[in-house]
């Protein structure tokens, strides 16, 4: 399961309601690819369900997640955080065992022990 902090849903409902999405089949995507200098990125996008997505749901949010990704996102938590350096939101995933030093990329155990969490 993903959920999202008090803040983390203030700031999806915003963004929601401010493009006009329809709270029944959009929601925040979660997911991850390849890149950066860890192996990992997370992509967080509002988006519609697709076929194949698992669908959480929390604050009366809904959030999407491709089985793929699932894996590697199961059990993280959706914050929004303002600070210095910039505002936007922020994933704290227990399955991350390594990030880089810029903090947009991250690493997990080995992919047999991602999927028996």
């Amino acid at each position: 399961m993903i959920t999202f902090t008090e803040k983390g849903a203030e700031k999806v409902q915003e963004f929601l309601a401010g493009q006009g999405g329809g709270l029944e089949t959009s929601g925040l995507r979660v997911g991850v690819r390849g890149g950066g200098c860890s192996g990992f990125q997370y992509a967080l996008a509002f988006d519609t369900e697709r076929d194949g997505d698992q669908v959480f749901t929390d604050h009366g949010l809904r959030i999407l997640v491709d089985g793929p990704s699932l894996p590697y996102v199961k059990g993280a938590v959706v914050d929004y955080v303002d600070t210095l350096q910039g505002a936007g939101f922020k994933v704290d995933n227990p399955n991350v065992i390594a990030a880089c030093g810029c903090g947009s990329s991250f690493r997990v155990a080995d992919e047999e022990e991602v999927s028996a969490v």
